[in-house]
């Protein structure tokens, strides 16, 4: 059977060592007893760790030959086998409502886009595993007060705890990338009710971090331009704070301080 030739444009990095493709795979039995949606599954090499779960399985391939190649190889999956964007899938319909766990060897160029849908159908995937660069997967999991804690982990950790599992060096991927890659699980904390207001505190969130230097009564001007009509705000005591010295409670109380002044005519 002819081999799926990697696709730069798309991202393709296809792994080649079955043992790591295996643990991968493994990584999803942390959330059993529900259906499993494979991302980006090219030849096969988590798929055929995944299928003899005795779960139901579906993968979702955006590249034609990899379909082509998917379908000969694993008639037995039929249906499941998926040839469409991810990204624009309504997931809602995917398993009949039913929650999910969210797998795969993640693009590069498109994994935060995947992690920001996943935020958008929290409540149909409650465990999100895979393999991703390890510059992300270090800043999805990072805490308060490091370099890598931003916009990504924040968001994240909100709603889900993150698992930093285990590196990946660039030699068992063809062709090999060119940095290391992790391999991660993300599961729902149990917040149902973050406290806030959820779209303004993605807003403030992203404000913020985008001037990560600066204190906040700097950056969130964006946001409260008029600085005379929040003189009492800006002169707060968490003003003088930088995003990352920020715990994700104390980004929600923010939130609701900056809703509260949103109120007050800028």
């Amino acid at each position: 059977m002819k081999q799926v030739r990697p696709k730069k444009n798309l991202g393709q990095h296809f792994l080649t060592d079955l043992n790591i493709a295996k643990a991968i795979a493994d990584t999803v039995d942390a959330c059993p007893g529900i259906p499993v949606l494979e991302v980006g599954p090219g030849m096969g090499v988590l798929t055929q760790y995944l299928m003899p779960k005795g779960r139901e399985l579906k993968v979702v391939e955006i590249d034609a030959e990899s379909v082509a190649y998917l379908n000969a190889k694993y008639p037995e999956l039929g249906d499941a086998i998926v040839g469409e964007d991810f990204l624009r899938m309504d997931l809602e319909g995917l398993f009949g409502g039913r929650k999910f766990v969210l797998t795969g060897n993640y693009p590069y160029d498109i994994s935060t886009q995947i992690f920001f849908k996943m935020l958008d159908n929290k409540e149909l995937i409650p465990c999100c595993t895979g393999m991703i660069q390890r510059e992300v997967a270090q800043r999805m999991a990072s805490a308060p007060g490091s370099k890598a804690y931003g916009i990504l982990s924040v968001l994240i950790q909100a709603w889900y705890d993150v698992e930093y599992l285990f590196t990946v060096d660039e030699g068992v991927f063809n062709p090999p990338p060119k940095v290391k890659s992790a391999v991660i699980r993300m599961t729902r904390n149990g917040v149902d009710d973050l406290g806030c207001d959820w779209p303004l505190f993605r807003r403030v969130v992203k404000t913020v971090f985008n001037q990560r230097r600066k204190m906040l009564r700097v950056s969130l001007r964006q946001i409260l331009p008029d600085a005379g009509a929040h003189a009492a705000f800006f002169s707060s005591a968490m003003m003088t704070l930088r995003p990352e010295q920020l715990s994700i409670p104390q980004f929600v109380e923010l939130t609701n301080m900056v809703e509260g002044e949103m109120g007050i005519k800028n």
